[in-house]
């Protein structure tokens, strides 16, 4: 795509919507004459970054995830906040497809002129998140929003990459421990700062509440990553907005906490870190799926190791073999 990288700086800066989607459509972009008009608009637009409070929202489908962010959002926006969400959606293994219903499902946010949302697909990426989520929440917070919401696409193991990109992370769960209590991943409940039990209304207030006491006692079998905070469970509603008050007072607790101690500037390091590390592991992999002359005897192995006829480890070997002798 071809486009003036200065009118992108000064427009994200101002905060032009229009602006904003080319720019995140620019570091979105697989292209190869797109990446260094990426590296140029990141860098200048770093240095306005680093003030927004970036958080993590994670539960399976179903769970309610849009609904609490747009009662969440709304109730932020109505308070003086600018909120960006970003709205992962799983993308199909077999179409490459993704639906990106996010603004249907957000409307009311969508139309909020304090508000941005970006959906975008995972692509296959491990960790629940987009590929260049972390590139977009920079072009976000250049463009002076404060808050930055990340949705992802449903729980899972390898969604605790969310964790080393945000300040706070936000396990979101249905009342009725039981079945799903035994199927929390640990890796997710170990890295949340907080839980909380969505669509706590109605006939389900009563569960909602016994979930909360089951889910503090499954934290206590769990060792928090941070010895300055313990993790928090509550009760909220998406629907009728009740507890959404004190779940954004907890992240703003958590904030404060962070702060003291100096968790915060720690925490931002290794977010940095992070994202370098995803970059090299994801060119890494590209290049490998690229790489001439592993597409040219990829196929063969596959089949071998499909039938039987190889074994994967030896597969993967004969690959990067080929791949490593450059």
């Amino acid at each position: 795509m071809k486009t003036n990288i200065e009118d992108l700086i000064t427009g994200v800066k101002e905060g032009d919507r229009a602006v904003i989607g080319q720019a995140i459509t620019l570091v979105e972009s697989s292209l190869d004459e797109d990446k260094q008009s990426a590296h140029t608009l990141l860098e200048e637009l770093l240095p306005h970054t680093g003030n927004a409070h970036r958080v993590g929202i994670t539960g399976a489908p179903g769970v309610g995830k849009s609904t609490l962010i747009e009662s969440l959002g709304s109730k932020l926006t109505d308070s003086g906040h600018r909120v960006a969400v970003l709205a992962v959606d799983p993308t199909s293994s077999i179409t490459k497809g993704s639906i990106l219903g996010d603004k249907t499902r957000m409307a009311q946010l969508a139309n909020d002129p304090a508000a941005f949302i970006r959906p975008s697909p995972s692509s296959g990426t491990l960790g629940g998140v987009a590929r260049t989520t972390r590139e977009t929440m920079v072009v976000l917070e250049a463009a002076g929003y404060d808050v930055v919401i990340v949705e992802t696409v449903g729980v899972g193991q390898s969604e605790t990459e969310m964790a080393s990109m945000v300040d706070t992370f936000l396990a979101l769960l249905l009342p009725g421990a039981g079945d799903e209590l035994q199927g929390i991943k640990k890796g997710v409940l170990e890295v949340a700062d907080l839980i909380a039990v969505n669509k706590a209304d109605g006939d389900n207030l009563a569960q909602a509440r016994n979930s909360v006491n089951d889910y503090t006692m499954a934290l206590r079998l769990t060792r928090s990553t941070n010895q300055n905070w313990d993790p928090k469970v509550m009760m909220v509603s998406g629907l009728t907005g009740d507890g959404l008050d004190d779940l954004w007072a907890a992240i703003m607790q958590h904030r404060q906490v962070l702060t003291q101690s100096g968790d915060w500037d720690q925490r931002r390091r290794e977010q940095r870190l992070s994202w370098m590390w995803s970059t090299i592991e994801n060119h890494v992999i590209s290049g490998i799926h690229s790489h001439p002359e592993v597409v040219e005897i990829v196929e063969r192995i596959e089949e071998d190791v499909s039938a039987g006829a190889m074994n994967p480890r030896r597969g993967a070997e004969e690959i990067l073999k080929v791949f490593e002798k450059d």
